[in-house]
């Protein structure tokens, strides 16, 4: 026992040591890129799919528990396969230019969202649409930072969010269909199911009987 204890804490300390070593980080950092995109994806996807699946989906307790364990698993995949292939692509193009310039970051990005997110489905969807709000704003800061439009004089948010709201409470009541299914069935339990009662029980208790009364 005790000779298995120091054969692992040689390789405990064989193993900090390469950790360590400078000519493997970017190699090293890959790795490690992967293990956080999976752990991150699953710490996001587990919480949003366990509210979403118990509050609008049907179905048995086991049918519901497999459902979030597929969008946990899907999510938490396709972020550690991201991370690796960006970091992977961002440390190839720096070693055969010698240096790391912006464009690397984007084209580096542009393939690895390709590869990994250009399939058409409800979890990449989700994650796209994510990423898409928080460009537009990114990018309108950037502009005013660099001179490209001028400082607003007043806060625009109060503007922004009177117009985001307008523009998709129209189109949950006139085009629903263009908008995302958790989008849909979200703005379904606002506006519509509240529409809905017949005693005091689905009215504060229960947002819809379960019986056949």
């Amino acid at each position: 026992m005790a000779g298995d204890g120091n054969a692992f804490h040689a390789l405990l300390r064989a193993a900090n040591a390469l950790l360590r070593q400078r000519r493997y980080h970017a190699a090293l950092a890959v790795i490690k890129g992967f293990r956080n995109g999976a752990v991150y994806g699953a710490k996001i996807r587990a919480p949003h799919a366990l509210v979403m699946t118990f509050l609008f989906k049907s179905g048995s307790l086991r049918e519901k528990l497999k459902s979030i364990a597929q969008a946990t698993y899907a999510h938490s995949r396709n972020l550690a396969y991201f991370v690796f292939t960006y970091k992977g692509l961002l440390a190839a193009q720096s070693r055969l230019q010698g240096k790391k310039i912006p464009f690397h970051s984007f084209l580096a990005a542009c393939i690895g969202g390709w590869l990994v997110f250009g399939d058409n489905n409800p979890i990449n969807s989700q994650i796209i649409m994510y990423l898409l709000s928080r460009i537009l704003f990114g990018l309108s800061r950037l502009a005013v930072e660099k001179g490209y439009i001028p400082q607003p004089k007043q806060d625009p948010f109060p503007l922004v969010a009177a117009l985001v709201w307008g523009t998709v409470l129209w189109l949950f009541e006139y085009h629903r269909e263009t908008l995302q299914p958790s989008l849909q069935s979200s703005m379904t339990y606002l506006y519509e199911d509240s529409e809905v009662w017949h005693d005091l029980s689905d009215f504060l208790v229960y947002n819809k009987r379960t019986d056949s009364k």
